[in-house]
């Protein structure tokens, strides 16, 4: 995830906010909150997160974070933070800089909950009442132990998934990945999905960050069952890093997203990591009103209810369309839950093939949206609350993101 630093308030300049200025946004301008975090926080409206809200917001759902750790003493996750496990056993810790920084800022978009008066501050999740538990699978860039383990994802990623399977996860979150020229299925990482999908978790992963680098194919993102969440911007665009693929499912906020760091400063990046959280906050509210239904039937029904459904129904860059919690909802309430079943490889949940062309134009969503209202993925920052300006790293875990 790249992270950039910026004062509250500062206005991005240069050639793509040019380009993009002349898009009509996703959303309407905002009143600013408090310490100005909240209204830069667009993916709250475009997701439609209020009307959902109406229904739910998580409660009685718990989002398996696995990724670099996750700080449960920051203020916007207090309460929501379970006891993990850490799969890795050696690295940076609690404490140092190269520590828990993308595990927290996926943990915030999925459930973060603010802080101070009425929570105003800070980052609110799209699940705030939902809990995290986090499994720690990867290192971040950074960590000195990197040196010795140059990928710690292995059986890491494999026993995370089914440890969390185990220990009551809903949803597992999986904004992580491998997209290099080099990537292949592992054997006991898509058994482990299938474990957890046949013990009723709903698993997500980011789709990948290769829409730069050839599109290679990212797992665990492309396992049988998996719903791969790709990214665009505030306007509908689909994000240029985001990897066009057959197992794009939905698209979700990826670019210009507020995320919280356990050195109590916010920063603004981009990547299919934050498109992974914001679907898998999405999941926790569906599960939340429908408990009952299936995994498959959950990700049958993000697509179904996605708005702004590309041309034939789906391509490669945004799948079905752009996932709408308060839709699935609403129609998960006709649906009859279904026996659990491993998922398999199949038409049944992935496409043809690439798209014939590259389509970066906006979807036309934003007008009734407007109106009506990996290693990990998370890629660069800029700081956006408090704080002296400072170099920072980027948040990774294994290399190629």
């Amino acid at each position: 995830m790249t992270r950039k630093a910026i004062a509250v308030g500062a206005r991005r300049t240069g050639v793509l906010a040019t380009l993009l200025a002349a898009s009509l946004a996703l959303v309407p301008p905002t009143t600013a909150h408090a310490d100005g975090i909240r209204a830069q926080q667009w993916p709250l409206e475009a997701m439609r997160a209020k009307e959902a809200w109406q229904t739910t917001k998580g409660e009685g759902i718990t989002v398996a974070v696995l990724d670099t750790g996750v700080e449960a003493q920051h203020p916007d996750l207090a309460g929501n933070v379970l006891t993990g496990k850490d799969m890795v056993g050696f690295g940076a810790g609690r404490g140092d800089r190269a520590w828990a920084r993308h595990g927290t800022a996926m943990a915030g978009i999925i459930a973060g909950n603010g802080h101070g008066p009425g929570n105003a501050d800070g980052v609110m999740g799209i699940a705030p009442e939902a809990k995290i538990l986090p499994v720690r699978v990867i290192l971040e860039d950074g960590d000195s132990a990197r040196g010795k383990a140059r990928n710690t994802r292995g059986n890491a990623l494999a026993e995370g998934i089914r440890w969390a399977a185990d220990h009551g996860a809903d949803v597992i979150n999986l904004s992580l990945g491998d997209d290099s020229k080099s990537a292949h299925p592992e054997a006991t990482e898509d058994a482990a999905v299938q474990y957890a999908l046949r013990k009723g978790a709903v698993v997500v992963a980011s789709a990948g960050n290769g829409g730069e680098k050839g599109d290679h194919i990212s797992y665990p993102a492309a396992y049988p069952g998996v719903i791969a969440a790709t990214a665009v911007d505030k306007y509908g665009t689909r994000a240029s890093f985001s990897t066009r693929r057959w197992y794009a499912t939905v698209s979700a906020p990826g670019v210009d997203v507020v995320i919280a760091d356990p050195d109590r400063k916010y920063y603004e990046g981009w990547g299919t990591s934050a498109a992974s959280a914001f679907v898998s906050g999405a999941v926790a509210l569906v599960r939340a009103a429908h408990p009952n239904l299936a995994p498959a039937q959950i990700k049958e029904l993000l697509e179904d209810t996605a708005r702004n459904a590309p041309s034939g129904g789906r391509d490669d860059s945004r799948g079905f369309g752009f996932v709408d919690p308060a839709a699935a909802i609403k129609e998960g309430g006709k649906l009859k839950p279904e026996g659990l079943r491993s998922a398999s490889y199949g038409e049944k949940y992935f496409g043809p093939g690439p798209d014939a062309a590259d389509d970066d134009s906006s979807t036309g969503w934003a007008g009734p949206v407007a109106g009506g209202v990996g290693g990990v993925l998370l890629i660069g920052a800029v700081v956006l609350w408090r704080g002296r300006r400072e170099p920072r790293p980027t948040a990774t875990g294994d290399p190629d993101y």
